[in-house]
């Protein structure tokens, strides 16, 4: 549902307020004030399925990273087990070593000279391909990440960022590890490093302000779409409820007159506009629209969105903007943490336009689907064993069986019975037997008691150790048929 404002209804709208106001003074006590207005939370599950169907991805980058991060990119498995919980793996890590064979190797090593070997984990000689494909893309898009990190600290209140905070969400906005190293030195002109290399005490800082850096995403599909149409349309937000979702008469009408407010640049200074007004609302949302834009996922935690609340100007009750413009934002609520999504950017669960820094993302995919599809093979390779052996022990007890009923049967008589009641020819020899099958014969019984004379004939042999083709023959008399003579 798309809400295509009017100025018409707006005027009438604020006309209608204004006569009751003059009407009834005490009306103005009531109006409702921002904060004050409420949506209720909805699910949304497709936006959910999409958090959903990138756990494995993340969960595998969480122990790369954990093994990456130690000295010689080597640990103990026993030492990466006691880490599962805060990694959040409901498996354990030798477990989730045979899931995913091509992340890793395991082999045996001492940890300290005369103690027992034990086993190692080291990054695979694939995943170490992987991290050379990851370098050339990450150069390919260095304009891309420069250009994210200048409007990051644009954004920003005295255009100054905490290193650490940068440093939290790197993976968020697909910077690479090394960012402040090698890349931040190398452009003097954009950024500045201020302070002390110690925890909490060392800033980025904004050196140059670039113009071009400073149009927002909805800025930039409003001169697009000037281009291609020659008319020139106002920059405004994408308001599009999910199917099935209605807002209630009172915060409709809110939701159009906010449309109708001027569109505010996050990169433009605010610090005249008071905190509590629609303006500042409005221009809290587009700083929010605008760094879930510039996001790889076009989705980031509240907890960490939280974090910038200084630098961003963002108050206290931040996250009910989420719900408050349903529209626009979708909080997801998947895996425990809040999680704020841009809607407009997602068709269903797929992302509509990709970051081209999601190629990275695609190659590590392509490096797990790639161990998970060996696995399957030496599954099946296993499950193909084990059932010829099945089947090598199946024909083994058979031929011991019949060893057995050899045995046993050598000095018996034995009694084929028919449930034919005809008469027939007496036979004299059990090659009489194999050459006249004239009646449909059924091996049911060796010699036993009970069996009604009245209703079946039968022929006797004598069993010994020269006739070994019996057993033979009496099967082969339950498949074509015999003559036999009848016994009263």
């Amino acid at each position: 549902m798309l809400f295509k404002t009017s100025s018409i209804f707006t005027t009438s709208t604020k006309h209608l307020l204004h006569k009751k106001s003059l009407i009834n003074p005490a009306f103005n006590l009531l109006a409702k004030p921002i904060s004050s207005l409420k949506v209720v939370w909805r699910k949304d599950p497709q936006l959910d399925h999409a958090i959903v169907q990138d756990k494995p991805y993340k969960i595998c980058s969480k122990v790369v990273k954990e093994v990456l991060n130690e000295p010689g990119q080597v640990i103990p498995l026993r030492y990466l087990e006691k880490r599962r919980e805060r990694l959040r793996l409901n498996v354990k890590i030798s477990t989730f070593l045979k899931y995913n064979p091509g992340l890793f190797d395991v082999y045996k090593d001492r940890i300290k000279p005369k103690t027992e070997p034990v086993r190692f984990v080291r990054v695979s000689h694939r995943l170490r391909n992987f991290f050379e494909e990851e370098k050339r893309i990450v150069l390919e898009n260095e304009g891309w990440i420069v250009s994210k990190l200048c409007k990051l600290l644009m954004m920003a209140k005295d255009k100054v960022l905490s290193v650490d905070k940068l440093v939290h969400v790197k993976r968020e906005f697909g910077f690479p590890n090394d960012f402040l190293v090698n890349l931040v030195p190398h452009y003097p002109n954009y950024f500045r490093l201020i302070g002390p290399p110690e925890e909490g005490k060392s800033f980025l800082e904004l050196v140059e302000w670039n113009p071009e850096f400073a149009k927002s995403i909805i800025e930039q599909r409003a001169e697009d779409e000037f281009r291609l149409t020659g008319i020139r349309m106002r920059p405004n937000f994408y308001y599009k409820l999910p199917p099935g979702f209605f807002l209630r008469k009172e915060m409709r009408e809110w939701v159009r007159d906010w449309l109708e407010l001027d569109y505010i640049s996050p990169y433009v200074d605010v610090s005249h506009l008071d905190q509590a007004s629609q303006e500042m609302e409005r221009r809290t949302v587009g700083v929010l629209h605008e760094l879930l834009s510039l996001s790889l996922f076009k989705r980031i935690p509240v907890p960490i969105l939280g974090k910038f609340g200084d630098e961003y100007r963002f108050s206290n009750e931040f996250s009910s903007v989420f719900t408050r413009h349903s529209g626009i934002f979708y909080m997801s609520l998947k895996g425990g943490i809040k999680t704020a999504m841009l809607r407009e950017a997602y068709k269903n669960s797929e992302l509509i336009q990709r970051d081209p820094l999601l190629e990275i993302k695609d190659k590590f995919v392509q490096l797990l689907e790639e161990g998970w599809q060996e696995r399957q093979e030496q599954l099946k390779s296993r499950r193909e064993e084990v059932k010829k052996d099945r089947v090598l022990m199946a024909m083994r007890d058979g031929e011991t069986d019949e060893q057995e009923s050899r045995r046993e049967l050598e000095g018996q008589e034995v009694k084929c019975l028919s449930s034919l009641q005809v008469p027939c020819k007496e036979v004299k020899n059990e090659n009489d037997l194999r050459r006249q099958g004239d009646f449909d014969f059924v091996l049911k019984q060796i010699v036993g008691d009970g069996v009604p004379k009245s209703v079946h004939f039968s022929v006797i042999f004598k069993m010994s150790s020269k006739r070994g083709s019996t057993i033979e023959m009496l099967e082969e008399c339950g498949r074509r048929g015999c003559k036999g003579k009848i016994k009263d």
